[in-house]
């Protein structure tokens, strides 16, 4: 299996680059190919506009969906874009590596997505959620936080972490059609000191060895909607 690893942090000494390390450790053992896209690294542009494309099908106003087609149609995204969709749309399993900021994933990250995850290569004309480009496949967050496990609850001062990950875990991976695994969250991992650290890698590459077994997380199906309104029928 091959499996895609988007690692989004500043510092390759951190505790973000030791995760992505385990993984292509780990991973590597179990037989699988491993690839890594390290954002920071390589100085990836976060910015979606005209540069994506080296062709034009409206010059006088842009419209990134309507030039998203178009370059898919024509073979036409830029080369830093179309060596990202490469990567992803040959995956079997996608994993996002990043420290939680502002409650989200951090900007250069947000920035891949919204420059890779491109109408008529990932996601256009009925092909999203159950019927989505990456059906079948696998997707996860490895994640860092800040702040203890206590924070993240439901009555937790910052709210439940499913809650909070949800519009990356259902309005992105569960858009385009992954299966979505639970996150792996290593809590305050700064102030966890190294053998806390330790703990989190060793149960991190116990995660990865069921990456292909683990029962995805319960999202509902289409068919649970009225398809003219996307309510679900009563």
């Amino acid at each position: 299996m091959k499996v895609f690893i988007v690692h989004a942090h500043p510092e390759p000494r951190s505790f973000n680059a030791a995760l992505t390390q385990e993984a292509v450790k780990v991973l590597t053992a179990e037989g699988h190919e491993v690839v890594v896209s390290d954002l920071y690294a390589q100085e990836w542009n976060p910015v979606s506009d005209r540069r994506n494309f080296t062709t034009v099908a409206n010059p006088e106003y842009l419209k990134l969906q309507d030039e998203e087609r178009h370059a898919s149609a024509n073979h036409s995204f830029a080369p830093d874009v179309q060596a990202e969709l490469d990567k992803a749309l040959s995956c079997d399993a996608l994993i996002f590596q990043f420290p939680m900021f502002w409650f989200s994933m951090p900007a250069i990250l947000k920035g891949w997505v919204d420059r890779t995850f491109a109408a008529g290569e990932t996601y256009g004309r009925g092909r999203w959620f159950d019927n989505g480009v990456f059906k079948g496949k696998r997707a996860m967050l490895s994640i860092t936080t800040g702040g203890p496990e206590s924070l993240f609850t439901e009555d937790g001062l910052n709210g439940d972490i499913h809650q909070l990950l949800y519009p990356i875990n259902h309005g992105t991976f569960r858009f385009v059609g992954f299966d979505v695994l639970r996150p792996f969250v290593a809590w305050s991992a700064a102030a966890a000191g190294d053998e806390g650290r330790a703990k989190y890698l060793e149960e991190y590459g116990q995660r990865l060895r069921t990456l292909w077994t683990e029962t995805p997380v319960s999202y509902p199906s289409l068919s649970e909607f009225d398809p003219s309104t996307f309510r679900r029928r009563s």
